[in-house]
């Protein structure tokens, strides 16, 4: 049986351009968690953008388990937490962590 996302495909709305796919957990996309945890890493290849994108609340057994995560359109995943987008330029390297009760990320880069 498949997931059942939070959002069907008819209520999500164009927010941003498509600038490829992102990992995110189920947490985020099934349950509908805001994002708590987020970081940029290298593509893998010319479809990823790099971006992997967590609730914070995952164990390391659940994100052991690749059925628990996919590959995503970042625009998708934006329409279940709107307050990542002011992020979403900032270059490989970085770390966000959302500042707790908020809308914002606290930003860290990784030289």
């Amino acid at each position: 049986m498949g997931k059942k996302f939070k959002f069907n495909k008819d209520e999500i709305k164009s927010l941003i351009p498509d600038i490829g796919g992102s990992i995110a957990t189920d947490t985020i996309m099934v349950e509908g968690l805001k994002i708590g945890y987020a970081y940029r890493e290298q593509p893998l290849n010319d479809m990823d953008n790099g971006w992997r994108f967590f609730s914070g609340t995952e164990s390391q057994e659940y994100l052991d388990d690749s059925s628990k995560s996919g590959v995503y359109s970042l625009n998708t995943i934006v329409n279940y937490d709107i307050s990542i987008i002011p992020y979403l330029e900032l270059p490989i390297g970085t770390e966000l962590e959302r500042v707790e009760d908020s809308d914002e990320f606290e930003i860290y880069f990784n030289e």
